[in-house]
């Protein structure tokens, strides 16, 4: 699998990543079968959270790796500030953060994980305080590279721009983890325009639509599916609309004309967007991941790209465009 370089960093990647958001839910063989899958694939970076599974992932991850695959061939990412308090969110405080991390490293078996993340943006901390916890896992070795998580357009060059006013003080933030599909091109207004000025690579999550984009929805709800769980029934309800129909269809058109699937047509536009490094996969299934890491060899002709971009463009009203045209 081609390797990509994190925004402006030595940090390479395989340019496709492997989520372990279900992990706290799945059956060890089946994770097991998963990395096995990926690492075989020529697939390095493998993104977790201290809140997957509450903690679950983490430690299934941290039992499969050595045994399954070696530690140097893999770039473990995993993020910390998501908290399980109705009241709060969000803890971006510097003691927080930094006790989860050292938490994750007992879970996951390390001595360091490669990328750690700030799981989202923390209004009740001062940024500087929750920014100097990145600067303290890197500085004392316990993260290789850090970035940040579903912080908004003006909260990542904040954040961005701050690490890099003392370069060789602080330490700049790698890359910036948020949602990005067909169904979801929100972070084109503002994010992936701070991310691409400020050198952060953007990890797409939920590259698939919340696995809408497969097509797998266009008739009914398969009943071994997300959609059909009760506990993830709830996070793929927002793409089954009409909006989202007239999108998957334009998918599954270009599919056929390609003689590839829905989903190697999705992944494929999504990887190569400008400012993406790596869409994370969190497939269900060894096959799954299989048909996923298939479209390694598929680059979408540029009619192809155009036509998907003016099916699924996003509404770009001042000031997010040009206003000097208005």
């Amino acid at each position: 699998m081609e390797q990509r370089h994190l925004g402006r960093t030595g940090l390479r990647v395989s340019r496709i990543g492997l989520g372990t958001l279900t992990w706290g839910h799945m059956d060890e063989n089946d994770a097991a079968d998963l990395l096995k899958v990926f690492w075989e694939a020529g697939g390095t970076l493998v993104d977790t959270a201290d809140v997957y599974g509450d903690g679950e992932a983490e430690y299934l991850l941290g039992r499969l790796v050595e045994r399954l695959v070696p530690r140097r061939d893999l770039v473990i990412a995993t993020k910390a500030g998501s908290v399980p308090d109705p009241d709060r969110r969000f803890d971006g405080s510097r003691g927080h953060l930094l006790s989860a991390l050292d938490a994750s490293l007992a879970r996951l078996g390390t001595d360091h994980v490669d990328l750690w993340q700030i799981h989202a943006f923390d209004p009740e901390t001062p940024l500087e305080e929750t920014l100097q916890a990145l600067d303290i896992a890197v500085s004392s070795g316990r993260a290789r590279y850090a970035g940040v998580s579903n912080f908004s357009g003006w909260q990542l060059a904040k954040a961005a721009t701050w690490q890099l006013a003392a370069a060789g003080t602080r330490t700049r933030v790698a890359g910036t983890q948020m949602e990005y599909s067909l169904l979801q091109r929100g972070v084109e207004r503002e994010v992936l325009p701070a991310a691409v000025d400020l050198g952060v690579g953007l990890l797409p999550s939920s590259p698939l639509g919340r696995g809408v984009l497969t097509g797998k929805y266009r008739n009914a709800t398969p009943a071994d599916s997300r959609g059909a769980s009760e506990q993830f029934a709830p996070f793929v309800a927002p793409y089954l609309d009409d909006a989202a129909s007239r999108v998957v269809d334009a998918v599954a058109i270009a599919a056929d004309g390609l003689a590839v699937t829905p989903l190697q047509v999705a992944l494929a536009w999504v990887r190569d967007r400008p400012g993406v490094t790596a869409p994370i996969i969190g497939a269900r299934n060894a096959q799954q991941l299989t048909a996923a890491l298939s479209v390694e060899t598929l680059s979408l002709p540029d009619e192809i790209c155009q036509a998907l971009d003016d099916v699924s463009a996003p509404v770009h009203r001042y000031p997010d465009q040009d206003w000097s045209t208005l």
